[in-house]
């Protein structure tokens, strides 16, 4: 057997040896590893097989394989560790961080941690496909990402200042600026009267102390003496009050039953009154009417008296007939 031949032997037998090496190693991997899936509707840019798997932050496993499921669903395999404890209550999520979402830059996993309450054995699907871990919505913190989320609110924050500084709102800010600068003239030109402002107020502050010391005084005074005093006043005033109520009632009783006894009293004066307008005024009427005349007669005889007075003793004489008369 010549050199070449023992050569091609040894190269045979080491690439068996290397094959069977490989195949042992396969199978003891595919012993300690568990195949899971998950699905998710949501993007996973950058999501490649060979990305690890944490659990809770530890790596557990690696990405087997990333296929599209539909138009709007993508289906992963995950190849864990059988020792990891994943269970229904095991919540898998996309994760991407770094500078980009993809690259060397750029790292993309799933992240497996437990939800609420207590969670079992996944079950195997009765159709022979893999346990399905239940899945989050994914999350980029991304750097560029991040741009494009700081662009867009840049973008909306430029929006919203043009829309809100017209030329109205700047003139008025124009305005409003020339007034302030305005103001800090006029301040700066009085700053002597302000100085001098705020020395007052500091010597008033320094004796409004013992005004508030006289005051704190007069209010412990008002507390101490005038408001008892003044509480006994009230109290007095009050039983005052309740004697006079006392006294009012009396008063009103008396009222009351003396109205009682008006009533007789006024019905007898009105009967006084209409006898007095029957009988009284009339012949009190024709005496007035009697002593008028009595009035006259006496006047006309003191004249009579006044002109002759030889009448007393001799006595009226009758006068003489006039021109045809009887004698």
């Amino acid at each position: 057997m010549g050199a070449t031949s023992r050569a091609r032997w040894a190269f045979a037998l080491s690439v068996v040896v290397l094959a069977a090496a490989g195949a042992v190693a396969y199978a003891l991997t595919a012993g300690r590893y568990a195949t899971y899936e998950i699905r998710s509707r949501d993007p996973v840019s950058g999501l490649l097989p060979g990305a690890p798997v944490e659990f809770h932050g530890v790596e557990v496993g690696q990405v087997r394989e990333v296929q599209l499921a539909g138009p709007r669903s993508v289906r992963v395999l995950l190849s864990v560790r059988k020792e990891a404890p994943v269970s229904t209550a095991t919540v898998a999520t996309v994760t991407g961080r770094g500078l980009a979402s993809r690259g060397f830059t750029g790292y993309v996993y799933v992240s497996l941690e437990d939800g609420a309450g207590p969670g079992g054995p996944l079950a195997v699907p009765k159709d022979g496909g893999h346990p399905v871990i239940a899945s989050a919505p994914a999350q980029t913190t991304s750097l560029d990402t991040s741009f494009g989320e700081l662009n867009a609110s840049v973008q909306r924050v430029t929006a919203t200042l043009e829309g809100l500084l017209d030329q109205r709102t700047v003139a008025s800010l124009k305005q409003s600026i020339a007034s302030l600068e305005q103001v800090t003239r006029t301040l700066a030109a009085n700053n002597q009267r302000i100085e001098t402002f705020l020395a007052n107020a500091e010597r008033a502050s320094v004796r409004m102390q013992p005004l508030l010391q006289q005051s704190d005084a007069v209010l412990q005074s008002l507390q101490k003496r005038i408001l008892p005093e003044a509480q006994q006043t009230l109290v007095r005033l009050d039983e005052l009050s309740g004697a006079a109520r006392e006294r009012m009632g009396s008063i009103l009783d008396h009222t009351e039953r003396a109205s009682t006894q008006l009533e007789p009293l006024l019905q007898s004066g009105n009967e006084t009154v209409r006898a007095l307008q029957l009988q009284l005024l009339p012949e009190a009427q024709r005496t007035l009417a009697r002593m008028e005349h009595l009035s006259n007669t006496l006047d006309d005889t003191a004249l009579r008296i006044r002109r002759n007075p030889s009448v007393l003793w001799r006595g009226a004489r009758p006068e003489p007939a006039g021109p045809g008369e009887a004698q």
